[in-house]
């Protein structure tokens, strides 16, 4: 396996912290990070460069270019993160790019443009190769169709609540048709039908308490709920990365497939404005809404600084 030369872009979540150690125990290096201060003030770089032995902190993303291999970033602001990629994928760098990728049709069109041009790009939620659903599999006899899954968490609908719509794809597969909102109560409730006609269901948003991620599956002989460890997931998630932004696989899943997820959220979004209409992932258009990354980073500024 090829060791990386690893830069970090935005310190915004907690995702870093936690990361970082992993990267290393898994062989690779983490040689520079940079914070473009959403969420943190002007010095934090720094305190996190030493604290985890980073030699490089960078003022600009065009200083890092040339001493990396690859970049993850986690931008909290999911609108920064095409910009954020965009002098990596010029210099042929591989980028990891944290959940959610993109949050309006521009950006997901701009990452599949990328794709398709042959660059190295991978991401989203470590959902999407939990140990859970990969056991499922293991276990599952493939001629027992699924009748229905639902699953879900909380916290929010989009930031976190994309998460739940990675671990449906995780179980079902790739192949989302269109989408439905069944309306809100307490949660925003979502109905997803695949193209062999399979259907789904997602129950995500805000609640009192925490919800962990769950699945209950149904097929034709069976029921099994899943909830999810998220102490094995970081580990998971770049256990399947690293291998590909270095060369030596293929990916795991193709930006396509996981950007089909996050499609099929901004589909959620729009039924939901209008009133429950089924809207299909290939109708979405550059003038739909979508999900405004800017305005969530000013909110999650704002809980972090305990405002």
């Amino acid at each position: 396996m090829q060791t990386l030369r690893i830069g970090i872009v935005d310190l915004d979540t907690s995702h870093p912290n936690n990361w970082v150690p992993i990267i290393k125990e898994l062989g690779h290096q983490v040689v520079a990070v940079f914070d473009g201060g959403t969420v943190h003030e002007e010095g934090y770089a720094t305190q996190f460069a030493e604290k985890h032995e980073i030699q490089m902190v960078c003022d600009a993303l065009e200083d890092m270019v040339p001493h990396v291999d690859a970049v993850i970033i986690h931008s909290v602001n999911w609108d920064l993160h095409v910009e954020r990629a965009r002098p990596f994928v010029n210099a042929g760098k591989a980028i990891l790019i944290d959940k959610p990728m993109a949050g309006n049709m521009r950006d997901i069109q701009q990452l599949l443009e990328w794709e398709r041009s042959g660059a190295r790009i991978t991401g989203g939620s470590s959902l999407s190769v939990c140990e859970e659903a990969k056991e499922w599999h293991r276990q599952h006899d493939p001629y027992d169709e699924i009748v229905t899954v639902l699953a879900g968490c909380s916290v929010d609908e989009f930031n976190y609540g994309i998460h739940a719509f990675y671990f449906l794809q995780a179980i079902m597969g790739a192949g989302i048709e269109s989408v439905r909102s069944t309306g809100v109560h307490l949660q925003h409730q979502i109905e997803l039908v695949w193209q062999d006609g399979r259907k789904g269901i997602l129950s995500v948003g805000a609640t009192q308490g925490y919800l962990p991620f769950y699945a209950t599956i149904v097929t034709e002989h069976t029921v099994k709920h899943l909830q999810v460890d998220s102490s094995r997931l970081y580990r998971s998630f770049l256990e399947a990365s690293l291998p590909y932004l270095s060369g030596d696989i293929e990916p795991f899943v193709s930006i396509s497939q996981l950007l089909e997820v996050e499609l099929a959220a901004m589909a959620a979004k729009k039924s939901l404005l209008l009133g429950g209409e089924e809207v299909a992932l290939k109708h979405l258009s550059e003038e739909d809404q979508g999900y405004d990354g800017a305005s969530f980073a000013v909110e999650y500024r704002m809980k972090v600084k305990g405002h």
